[in-house]
């Protein structure tokens, strides 16, 4: 059974557009040629975030999202922790809508469990244009 969940930490964080949101994501995962299993968005402040990425990726740095991946075979599951206090600084940064920079950095955490990497230079480029591809399809 596929099932997309949001939830919040330490923040009081509410996602507009919930079902439509699912639907465009379910939509990135059909294009994919991969099934949607369970994932879990969780909206959580710079600290909380920044606690997960000591704890668990030996990591002392802010970042925007964490994606812990279950995935088995073609079906796609994963946490996906989000720091809404880092997508509103760098929708700033980048001079973008909070709710753009918001959608680019579900579908980011949606890539991750798809398989795409980010880690070189040709690696990101390839997720950038996933990422603006995907992002010229939303419907809402």
């Amino acid at each position: 059974m596929s099932a997309v969940s949001f939830a919040s930490e330490q923040t009081n964080f509410t996602l507009p557009n919930r079902k439509s949101i699912k639907s465009w994501l379910n939509s990135v995962v059909k294009a994919e040629k991969k099934s949607l299993g369970a994932i879990a968005f969780v909206f959580c402040t710079d600290d909380y975030l920044l606690d997960i990425n000591k704890r668990f990726l030996a990591h002392d740095y802010y970042t925007d999202v964490i994606t812990f991946d279950y995935s088995v075979e073609s079906s796609i599951s994963g946490d996906v922790f989000i720091s809404i206090d880092r997508v509103a600084e760098n929708a700033t940064k980048v001079g973008v809508s909070f709710e753009n920079e918001l959608h680019r950095v579900l579908l980011h955490g949606v890539l991750h469990l798809l398989g795409y990497k980010d880690k070189t230079s040709v690696e990101k480029a390839l997720m950038t244009d996933k990422e603006d591809f995907y992002l010229s399809l939303r419907a809402f």
